[in-house]
């Protein structure tokens, strides 16, 4: 079973198990950006994997989500970023790039700026960690660790702060699906990535300072607090979360932005 992971510091927690262990048997980890995991799920080149929640309405045929999961922030992320030259209300008619790392929080940019701010902007694809005079652009859309990492513009928002505020609602940024077609070749696989996102989640609260030193030396380059960042992000799918991710996924398809969904699906009790 292939079982993909977001190759940020936001994911690691979940994979602390595997990583620092081993995979459960019978799993290969395949790394990548949201967007190419997003890729690999549709064109089931993986089984399991978290995916963008803009992705879910693609998929939803195909997937179940696990019920307990997700990575979810409820205001400031950090890790989210729009980074301009000019105030947001100035950014009628201007062009902002648009990273090609991720798609979840390019839909939330897009209604943010149309539905509450009244301005359409243009958007061009950028790299994920763009140099706004390089690319050409007045603002850039920044996720992941680049977000973390790069000289930032003279104004800079964070999108789950400016969702939170706008909305009342938390950002959803991830969840994790699996393939129906594994269920139905072999539940005890999930079950057992399942236990051990769990046992991950434990060790992050119980051995938090180990789990943090291992996160900064898998991801060197990221020169930020990880123990705040830890604190900031929320890993527990509850039922206020899942309402939230109900709340995106409807406005995104009331602007044209996803295909509407006739509601989440989610996996029941499984078999070990």
């Amino acid at each position: 079973m292939k079982l993909g992971y977001i190759d940020y510091l936001n994911c690691y927690p979940f994979y602390y198990q595997m990583f620092e262990g081993a995979p459960p048997a019978g799993v290969e980890v395949v790394p990548g950006y949201p967007s190419e995991l997003n890729r690999m799920m549709a064109e089931e080149k993986l089984d399991m994997s978290p995916v963008s929640a803009a992705m879910y309405p693609e998929l939803a045929d195909r997937v179940l989500l696990l019920p307990d999961f997700c990575l979810s922030s409820v205001g400031y992320v950090h890790s989210v970023i729009l980074s301009s030259n000019m105030p947001i209300e100035d950014l009628d008619k201007k062009r902002i790039g648009l990273t090609s790392a991720s798609k979840t929080s390019v839909i939330i940019l897009k209604i943010l700026l149309s539905r509450y701010y009244r301005i359409e902007p243009r958007y061009v694809p950028t790299a994920p960690n763009p140099s706004l005079k390089d690319a050409g652009v007045d603002a850039a859309l920044i996720i992941g660790n680049e977000a973390m990492m790069g000289e930032m513009a003279p104004y800079t928002y964070d999108l789950g702060d400016l969702w939170m505020r706008k909305t009342n609602h938390p950002v959803v940024f991830a969840v994790f699906a699996v393939n129906k077609r594994l269920l139905e070749k072999n539940s005890a696989v999930v079950a057992a990535v399942v236990e051990s996102y769990r046992k991950s989640l434990v060790l992050l609260a119980e051995k938090r300072e180990t789990v943090i030193r291992r996160a900064a030396e898998r991801y060197p380059l990221v020169h930020y607090d990880i123990d705040a960042y830890y604190r900031v992000l929320k890993y527990n799918f509850t039922p206020s979360l899942r309402e939230a991710f109900s709340f995106y996924l409807q406005s995104a398809a009331e602007m044209g932005l996803l295909k509407k969904t006739a509601g989440e699906a989610f996996l029941g009790p499984l078999k070990e």
